[in-house]
Parts: C-alpha cells; structure tokens; sequence
C-alpha cells in the first residue's frame, strides 16, 4: 500500500506519493550508460524511463544567460573549447526540485554574481532539470544520481593533477544541496567547500549523515536556512543543522519583505506559493547579496537558539562566536553543526547593525506584574534611527538587569544618545481585564512607574562597549507614555559605586 504526503510547494499546493519501494526512472548518466537502477543500492523497483541527462555547463561571461558550453566526460578536446581553466577555482551552481522544469530566475542572478567576484572561476550550472521535474519523492530518489555523476566528473577532472578539489566549491539551492552532499561523499578525496541554501527538509529531516548533506561531505559546509516554518508537519527547508555552520537568519522562519506572516491566512487568500517562493529563496539572495555587496557584509553570531539571539544575550565575536555569511563565512577550528542567528532587511543589501542592550529596571512602587512596552530611538553621528521596540519575550524584571536585541537598518556611527520611551502596556482583552479588575479592587489610585539609570550597549558588528546614563540624575523614573534621555556616562559616574546608582 503506497501512502500519500502531502506537502506545501513552491507555487501550489501538491500530493506527493511515497511508499516503502520507490519508483526508480531510469536515467543516463554523462561518460556512460549507467542507470538509476543500477547506481543506486537496494531493491527498488525498476520502471522503464526515457534516457535522461545530467548536464554540465560551463558559463562564460559573454553567455551569462545562455546554456553555457557543455562539458562532457571523457572528452578531453570539451575542455578546450569551453576555456576550462584547470587551475582556477571551481564553482558548481545545482538547483533544486523544479515544477516548471524550466530554471528558476535566481540562477542567472547568481552565476552573474560569481563571474563578477571571481573574474577567472570557471562557473558550471548543473543541468538535471529532467530528473528534477519529477514527483517529489522521484526527484528526491535522484539527487543521489545526479550527486554520483558530479563526483565523476570531478574524478575525472582529477586525472590532471593541475586541477585540485580544494579550489571546487559545490553551491546546492534546496534539494540541490543535498545532491552537493552525495557529490561530496561520492568524489576520491575531499572537496573544498560545499554551501547548501535552504537545502530540502521533507525527507531529509533526521535521516543518517550518509543519506543528506552532512560536514563530512566537504572541508568545509557552510548553510543557509531561511525556510524551516512548519506547515501541516512539514518543513519545507531543513530544521536540523547540518553543516560545520549553519546560520539561520532571523530565526530561520520568517523573513522579512516575504508577504504574509501568517501561512494559514496566506492559504485563504490563495498566495501561499508566493510567500513560500520568497522565504525559501531568501537563501540564494542571501548569498548573491554576499558576493555583490562587499562594503556591506552580514555578520552571524553563535547561539543555542533563536529565543536567546532574539533576547541579545548572543553577540560575542570571542573565540569565533561570529562569522560572515554567505560567500563571505569561514571555517573555523573543530565547529560542526554550530548554529548561529542575525537579523536582515527586506531587500538588498541586506545588512543591519546590532545592537545589545542591557537596562537594569528598579521598581520602588508595587506594581503587580509590570508589562511595559519600550521603544528606544538611537541618535548617531550618522543620524537617528527610528523608534525601535524592545522585544518583551519574557515579563520584564524588576530590580533586576533586562537584555534586549535592537537593530538598525542603517549604519548609525557613534551612538552619541538614547532616548527610552515606554510606549503604554499592552492591550489584549486580557490585559484590559486585568486593568478594571486592578482599577476596581485598588483603594488608592497609584500611577505605574518604573526607574532607569543606565543603559549599556554593546556593538555587535564593532564589538565595542558604551555606557549610557540617564541625562538628568535628579530624574530616573518613567512612566507610561513618558521618556528618558541617556547620554555616554561621565568618568564621574563610571566611577559611582553600584549602590549609589541603586
């Protein structure tokens, strides 16, 4: 009996079949005769299929949006023609599961991209379009293929011993990242770099490292996840780390610029496929952004998750706790499946600046449960920022130190003041309730107030430090609907001993 999964897609919504014996086409390979049935191990059903190919463009410049010129193994005389420059770095540009069978728009942006940055790469586009444009779970049974048949062109390419793995750098878009995967484990020795975008989560989700893309596939792996919401149980990019790092920008989940927020409500009004096209090729722009806009790289930091990011307790560069992305990220000593977060803008360039803020909030009037909402503005020598939310995950604490993660679109230069507004609590029917209840039970009117002497950020991207204290010492309390302003502490009050700012 075959059981259906059903699946959210890229543009509709599909059934897709899965069975305990998956239906093997078969395919042939470049350099050889080689099916689908033959390459892979185990006792799947072998279905009759019309011969389909695995192609290998190598794109120059001049035919950045053409097919390219295609290489095919063992013709040595190809590589001639095609100008393949056996010592320069290698780059393979594998996309994912196709239901136009056409190549998505992202393929040329990126292939551009490359040839701007690296002017004598030799850029190759894999072609497995006719595999692709399968059934899901067929198009899934042939990553391992089309992973097999780049492993021999590279093996292949090895009989020269000018060409070296170390200068291959496999770039695999969503099922194409685990098709990178088994190209890595697959390949006689060790390819340089293999950076997975988005790659596929159903069907991969916690399966062994052998039958994914894992870290020991490449020198180095690095990952981009910018899809891993659950709809209906499944993930459409993978949740689970599987690289030496994975970066997970603003959460991994939603991603801003992407349409509705709510995929439920973008099911009712039938955009779906357009909110899932967007967050899930977030990934590849990602990286483009990586490589075209190199005065303003994107930096992640090491967290254990994305609650403790969102709280501003992770913006440590010690000890490699950060890194670039895309292009731009970097191995580091003994990390795997070493997960870090940033936030980003909607468009290009993606960049913000971070920022940690630490406020310890004092409370000398009993207040029940305080549930302020704050919004600080950030005045700059660059200029100022707009009021920006502290994010409340938990209650706030009172008589305790608070950490907040804020962040800017634009760069601010020096912060120079801070302006603290504490906008009004928040108003869910709960919470009015608990208004009138405390209103009606309380003999004595008393105005909520909460006092503030310092705040201390920390830079994320420069990593430095600042104290900001509250510009008039007389006047530290705050109230909703009221302000503070906070200038950079004198050496004066640097020097106060902690009680007396108590």
């Amino acid at each position: 009996m075959r059981r259906l999964v059903f699946l959210l897609c890229t543009g509709v919504t599909c059934c897709i079949a899965a069975g305990s014996a998956p239906r093997i086409a078969e395919a042939a390979l470049p350099g050889g005769d080689a099916t689908v049935a033959e390459l892979l191990e185990g006792g799947q059903e072998r279905v009759p299929a019309p011969k389909l190919q695995v192609k290998f463009n190598l794109r120059s410049s001049q035919d950045a949006e053409e097919d390219g010129c295609t290489l095919t193994i063992g013709q040595h005389k190809r590589l001639e023609d095609c100008k393949f420059n056996v010592t320069a770095k290698t780059f393979f540009i594998i996309h994912g599961w196709t239901m136009s069978g056409m190549f998505e728009t992202w393929l040329d942006s990126l292939v551009s991209a490359l040839q701007e940055r690296e002017k004598d790469a030799n850029v190759i586009v894999v072609d497995w379009l006719s595999l692709a444009h399968q059934l899901y779970t067929d198009a899934v049974n042939n990553t391992q293929i089309v992973g097999k048949s780049i492993a021999r062109l590279l093996d292949w390419l090895q009989e020269n011993p000018l060409f070296q793995l170390k200068n291959v750098h496999l770039i695999g878009y969503s099922l194409g990242a685990h098709v990178a995967g088994f190209a890595g484990n697959h390949v006689h020795g060790t390819i340089g770099r293999i950076t997975g975008l988005d790659p596929a989560g159903p069907m991969f989700e916690g399966v062994d490292p052998s039958k994914r893309l894992s870290p020991d596939d490449a020198n180095f792996v690095d990952v981009l996840h910018t899809y891993t919401r659950e709809t209906l149980g499944v993930s459409i990019g993978i949740q689970m780390p599987v690289g030496h790092v994975d970066i997970y920008p603003n959460g991994g989940d939603f991603q801003p610029g992407c349409g509705l927020s709510d995929v439920l409500g973008a099911i009712a009004y039938g955009t779906i496929g357009e909110v899932v096209k967007c967050e899930h090729e977030r990934s590849v722009y990602l990286f483009v952004d990586s490589l075209v806009n190199q005065d303003k790289q994107s930096f992640a930091f090491q967290c254990t998750d994305s609650s403790r990011f969102k709280k501003g307790i992770c913006l440590s560069c010690r000890k490699n706790r950060c890194n670039g992305i895309g292009y731009n990220a970097r191995k580091t000593r003994n990390k795997r499946n070493s997960k870090m977060y940033l936030k980003t803008r909607a468009d290009m360039p993606f960049k913000v600046y971070h920022y940690q803020m630490k406020m310890h909030v004092f409370s000398y009037k009993s207040l029940g449960e305080a549930d302020p909402t704050f919004s600080v503005t950030l005045h700059g020598t660059n200029g100022d920022s707009e009021p920006l939310s502290l994010e409340m995950l938990d209650q706030i604490g009172l008589n305790a130190t608070n950490t907040f993660l804020v962040y800017t679109e634009e760069d601010m230069g020096e912060l120079l003041k801070i302006k603290l507004t504490w906008e009004g609590t928040s108003q869910s029917w709960y919470d009015l309730w608990k208004e009138l209840k405390s209103y009606w039970y309380r003999p004595v009117k008393s105005s909520k107030e909460l006092h503030i002497r310092r705040i201390r950020v920390k830079s994320g991207e420069t990593q430095q430090r600042f104290a900001f204290c509250v510009e008039d010492s007389q006047l530290t309390s705050i109230s909703p609907g009221k302000e503070l302003w906070f200038v950079k502490c004198t050496e004066e009050w640097q020097k106060r001993p902690v009680s007396n700012l108590l």
